[in-house]
């Protein structure tokens, strides 16, 4: 009896060749399934994907399922939610929900090409300065730190109140001081790899500058950045909010995310009217930690040092 239940104990336990057979499925799979996995590994990052995926597609589709036209004047002035205005009407009698829907397209809008600006720019200074030392380094990384030393949101405020406000002026005013964080961390990692062996013989080969900065140094530099933007993105969309709710921003009759809130600052609203800035400020803070979460959950899967 007893050799019986050591045998059906023993028979449940996987054996040694199906240990090894998972142990190569895991050597065998490409970095990008390794990263993939990890990164599942995270549920809130799979939950924020999910959802990312879900209001950027609204977004898109937001010519097609909005029910009214954003700027159209729709219904009574400030009609509560129903069946006809879900998220109800707003001061002026437009519909809520098609707003938020054309808004929330506006906000990525201005947070991926700020985003992606910055990232250019921060890329191009840190890999020059990692890579060229001397005079190089010393021009743009003191450059770099006059730039950090303004209070940030000051100098975005004073660049909106000089240029117009307007969709691209802002894409480009927040593309233009997002970048030293980047630039910072590029030049960091450069240092680092600039010693390394493979650069050193692709330096001895005569291989070109070109090839040595974008095929040997910027492949290697690519995670820290991906999970760096994605802080910058969060950033962006929060300032994009936060100076169209001061006026510096998106101008009416254009819907962002922060010009909606904008129309909820008096007590009356705030108290009487709650689906005017309820769905705009939640939608802001939905997004953010979407993007924080799946931030995150890059940094760890990415990690080169990160468990199996």
């Amino acid at each position: 009896m007893i050799l019986k239940k050591i045998d059906e104990k023993y028979s449940k336990e996987p054996s040694g060749a199906a240990v090894s057979s998972s142990r190569k499925d895991i050597h065998s799979e490409s970095y990008l399934q390794t990263v993939w996995r990890r990164f599942k590994r995270h549920h809130l990052a799979s939950v924020s994907l999910a959802v990312l995926v879900v209001v950027v597609g609204a977004a898109l589709l937001a010519p097609v399922i909005a029910p009214y036209d954003p700027t159209e004047i729709a219904g009574p002035f400030a009609e509560p939610p129903s069946k006809k205005f879900w998220l109800g009407t707003d001061l002026i009698g437009r519909d809520v929900l098609s707003r938020l829907l054309y808004a929330t397209r506006i906000s990525l809008l201005v947070g991926v090409m700020a985003t992606l600006i910055s990232t250019v720019i921060g890329v191009i200074l840190g890999l020059s300065a990692g890579y060229f030392g001397g005079a190089a380094d010393m021009i743009i990384m003191r450059f770099t730190d006059m730039v950090m030393s303004f209070p940030y949101i000051l100098l975005v405020l004073v660049a909106a109140a000089i240029f117009k406000p307007g969709l691209w002026n802002i894409i480009l005013i927040l593309g233009f001081v997002d970048w030293p964080g980047i630039a910072r961390l590029v030049r960091g990692n450069v240092l680092n790899l600039r010693e390394t062996n493979f650069v050193k013989s692709s330096i001895v080969a005569g291989m070109p500058l070109r090839h040595i900065l974008f095929s040997e140094i910027l492949p290697n530099t690519v995670a820290p950045i991906l999970v760096y933007s994605t802080s910058v993105l969060a950033l962006s969309i929060l300032d994009e909010a936060a100076l169209s709710f001061l006026g510096q921003g998106i101008q009416p009759p254009d819907a962002s995310l922060g010009n909606m809130l904008n129309g909820a600052q008096s007590l009356t609203v705030l108290t009487s009217q709650p689906w005017l800035w309820i769905p705009p400020g939640v939608m802001i803070v939905v997004i953010v930690m979407a993007i924080n979460f799946i931030g995150d959950a890059l940094r760890d899967a990415l990690d080169p040092n990160g468990g199996r």
